[in-house]
Order: C-alpha cells, then structure tokens, then sequence
C-alpha cells in the first residue's frame, strides 16, 4: 500500500498540517452519559443554566449534574430531526486509539458523547476457544473475533437516540460478564477499535472516519504495559500472541484501512493539531443540527379543540375552592402545599382510573364470590420532571403499593430559551411498565415532550405513558397530544393563554418556587424547574 510521508502533523484528504510535538491530558471514561447520583440538599436557592465559559458539572460529594444541558434532539412533531453524529476510530492495537477519543471528548467539553469501544463485542467463546485463549492460541485480533451484527445493531440504536445495553467484556476470564452497560443520549458517538473500518455496513454508520497511526515498536511496549500490567498476562505470553496474531492482522486487515479514513492522526495523543481540527469539525456539526422546538411550538396546533387523549379532573365545587385558594397570590406557603397535596391526591387517583383492568373472582370473608377487578399490566413507575414534579411522589406512593421512581431534570436555558436535558435516572426494564409521567405545570409542553421523548428512547410505549399536571395551558396539552397523540394526558385544569414569557395565564404563579419557598428571578416561565440544589 502507497503511503503519505509521516509529518509532525495530520493528514486530511492528501493535505498535511504541521503541528507541535507533545500533549498530556486526560479525561475519564464516559461508562455512562448520566450517572447515578445520591440526594443531597443544601440551602434552597435558584439555579439557572450556565453560560459556556462555565464548567459543565457540578459536582459535590455524593452528586454529578452537567450543567451543560442536552438540547432537543427531535422536532416539534416528537421525531428525531437528525441522528447523533458518529466518529469512528480506527488504529492498531495499543496506537492510543482511546486516549484520542478521551482527548476529543475533554475537548469538546460537552456532557452528550458517548464512548464505544470494539472491546465490548468480542464473541462469545466456546470450550474449546477458550482453551485456546487461555494458551495465547486464540486470534483476538481476526475480524471473526468480533460480533458485528451486535456492534451494527447497538451503534444504529444509539444514532437513532435510542437507550442501548452494552455488554462488559472480562479479558482476564476471555468471556462477557453477567453484567451489561447502559448508554443514551448521545449527540456525539465515538467508536473505537482496531476493526472500526473492516465492515462495510459499519463503515456506513460512520459520518467520520480517523485513524490513529503510531509506530509499532511504541504500540508493542504499549501492549506490554497494558497486558501485563491490567490483564494479568506474563511477557511470554504477549510476545507470543503479538507476532502470532497481532502483527499479521494489522498487517493485512488494519493498515489497508488507513486509506478509508478521512483524517490520519499519526503519533496519537501527541498531536495536538489533529485534535482541534477534529474538535472544531464536531461542532460546527453540532451547531447545524440546533433547533428550536419552543418557538415552532409556540405557533403550532392553536385554535383546535382539545384532543379526546386529554382527561379533566371534574370541577366540583371542592376541586374549583382548592384552585382557589392554590391561585391566590396571598395563599401563605404552608396552605398552599396542603391544598397542592390534596390535588395530587385527587388527580392520581383519577389518573389510576385509565390503567388496563381485568375481571377477577375474589372469595368474601362471608364466603360468596365477588366479582371484581384488578390491575392487569406489569408494573406502575412513576417519573417525576424535576424539580416541581417530585413534589407528586408522596402522593403516588401513597396510592401504588411498591411504585418505582424515577426522575429526569430539564431546565430551561437562559439564552436560547429551550429546554435542555440535564440529568436521568430510569429504573430497569422500565419499558415493560406503566409510566406515570409528573410535572406540575405545563406551559408550551416543551419540557414534557422532552420527557416524553427520553421515556420512547427507552423503550416505553407510546400508549403506557400518562402525562399528570396540576394545571396546564391549552398550548401545551396541543403540543404533546399533536407529537404524541396515544399519551395520555391527565390535568386539574387546562388555562386558555400563555405570554411571551411562557407564564401561563391566570395560572398558578412558579409551582416550584411557591411551594420550596425560594425567589423566582424575574425572566422566569413556568416550565423552569430548575434545579433545586
């Protein structure tokens, strides 16, 4: 194969730009795009999206929230408006190809990249290949070694912006773990391994394509180091393996591949150069795949009757005093969450109402049947759009026996205006469940259909997912009925208006700050629950 002369540089397209020599840094690894967090709570005060000069994560000892928010990643109508942009990362074994991707990552200093690395889909071995593993006479680094309809499935989920298992492969044991890994939310996928460009379905999910070129004798100390070291190998058995395995296969299915990448990154981590193109390419895809879901929403669907998908609470004289005295702006803090909590209770009772129900015969203590129902589908999660719709939880535990919770912050960003992804966490298997969507306020529904979006990611039905409001504006049951028309969406009342600012109108004031009891700022809307940290 006809080879570029090797600069202090990086190749692109046949061109080469000179950079210096040398880099250190460091970066870790994206396992998870929002990792778990524990409940920490200091001195109520309001929180507003950070402007870009800001670090994007707060952290403290027992939390991890990026404050550099995920924006839409789909339209108006619900859908997703373009996939995830997808860098492949090609190179042989121990060029750096990993260190690369954690560089692209620091430097992109955004929290939407995931990491997937080729290591993770090795096959499964049978006894006899794992006999042969364990001798140093397996090929690890064959294109069978891999499982690529796995690899091709798994990375056409995640560019889709689908929620996806990652399996976690042992290289002490040569076998995948009980275990698996769950990835989602990625504007930007990196995938990395030394096989990234040897299938050509694969190679068509990639919108990039670098390889990382480094000398072998460096990648053969490299593979020592690591091998020995992390993988409890002796040195026999990776020289052995190396000039069996390793340098034949790059020979005849790795370095060919150089001439399909895009951009050859030679020395790896050292070039500095390669990065910043690299980094500066990935946003400006970035910035063409922005939209703006708020403003398409505010003019959309208006002037038509509410969907038959929208269920009303009955306005009886109770329910019209409770709104009474919750609207008032005199209400004291404390009757105003009293009269909050009754709602609550009210509205999941009648939102429990809609759950598939099946007819059962049940024996009295008098000993006669009765003939009655019970709940029919698996399993009731209730998901609470943070940080107002926490304030629902009680009132769903109080009335599902055993309910799992989970929750999803969204804030609003105090430039562009649009709501931003910040924070997730999902109980397993939630797509097997009823999902009781909460959020007490709901403006233009861009909030909600975030949410709504995150859970469809995941795998739940459009038809087992129940938005509950206490109060809504007819803007947003529009907007979520017209993206998701089998939600259910379940409300106390629907307001008629929203102003320029997003408030509804008469409304209910800023749920969040009224019943925590913190100041709202003056450009607030109603659908800013920020973070109450």
């Amino acid at each position: 194969m006809n080879r570029s002369p090797v600069y202090s540089g990086v190749r692109i397209s046949g061109c080469w730009a000179l950079g210096p020599e040398g880099s250190n840094s460091s970066a870790e690894s994206l396992d998870r795009l929002l990792p778990a967090v524990g409940s920490t709570r200091s001195p109520r005060k309001r929180t507003t999206s950070q402007c870009k000069s800001e670090p994007p994560l707060l952290r403290t000892s027992k939390r991890t929230i990026y404050t550099a928010g995920r924006p839409p990643w789909y339209n108006e109508h619900g859908a997703q408006s373009k996939e995830a942009f997808v860098i492949g990362l090609g190179g042989g074994s121990a060029s750096g190809k990993t260190t690369v991707a954690r560089m692209i990552i620091e430097a992109l200093d955004v929290p939407w990249v995931v990491l997937l690395s080729m290591d993770s889909f090795y096959k499964v071995l049978t006894k006899e290949q794992q006999q042969q593993a364990s001798s140093n006479d397996f090929n690890f680094d064959h294109p069978d070694a891999f499982d690529f309809d796995l690899i091709i499935s798994t990375l056409k989920k995640l560019k889709q912006g689908k929620s996806v298992k990652i399996p976690i492969y042992d290289f002490t044991t040569h076998s995948r773990k009980k275990e698996w890994k769950t990835l989602y939310g990625a504007n930007v996928i990196i995938f990395e391994g030394i096989m990234a460009f040897a299938d050509k379905e694969l190679l068509k999910l990639l919108d990039m394509k670098i390889f990382v070129d480094t000398d072998s004798d460096i990648r053969l100390v490299r593979r020592l180091r690591r091998d020995i070291g992390e993988r409890g190998r002796d040195i026999e058995g990776v020289i052995k393996q190396y000039n069996k395995f390793v340098k034949p296969a790059f020979d005849q299915y790795i370095q060919p591949t150089m001439r399909l990448a895009d951009i050859v990154v030679p020395r790896g981590s050292g070039n500095t150069v390669a990065i910043d193109l690299i980094v500066q390419h990935v946003h400006s895809q970035l910035e063409e795949r922005e939209l703006s879901v708020r403003a398409a929403l505010a003019s959309a669907h208006q002037c038509h009757p509410l969907p038959k998908t929208l269920s009303v609470l009955k306005n009886t004289p109770q329910v019209k005093g409770m709104h009474t005295i919750i609207r008032d702006k005199e209400t004291s803090r404390d009757e105003f969450i009293f009269y909050s909590k009754r709602l609550m209770r009210l509205l999941i009772e009648h939102a429990l109402s809609f759950l598939p129900f099946q007819t059962c015969t049940v024996q009295t203590p008098q000993g006669q049947d009765y003939e009655g129902r019970n709940y029919s589908g698996k399993q009731i999660t209730g998901v609470s759009i943070l940080r107002a719709g926490e304030t629902m939880e009680p009132a769903l535990r109080a009335v599902c026996k055993d309910v799992r919770i989970g929750t999803i912050l969204i804030q609003t960003n105090r430039y562009t205006g649009e709501p931003e992804l910040h924070y997730l966490r999902l109980p397993k298997d939630i797509s097997e469940d009823h999902v009781i969507l909460m959020d007490c306020t709901v403006s233009t529904g861009a909030a909600a259909m975030m949410a709504v979006r995150v859970l469809l990611d995941h795998d739940v039905p459009e038809d087992k997912i129940f938005l509950l409001s206490l109060l809504m504006a007819e803007m947003g049951v529009h907007s979520v009925a017209y993206a998701f028309p089998q939600v259910k969406i379940i409300t106390t009342a629907v307001d008629k208006k929203v102003n320029d600012l997003f408030r509804i109108i008469p409304g209910i004031g800023n749920f969040g700050d009224r019943y925590f009891g913190t100041d709202a700022p003056p450009d607030w809307s109603d659908e800013e629950d920020l973070l109450d940290s």
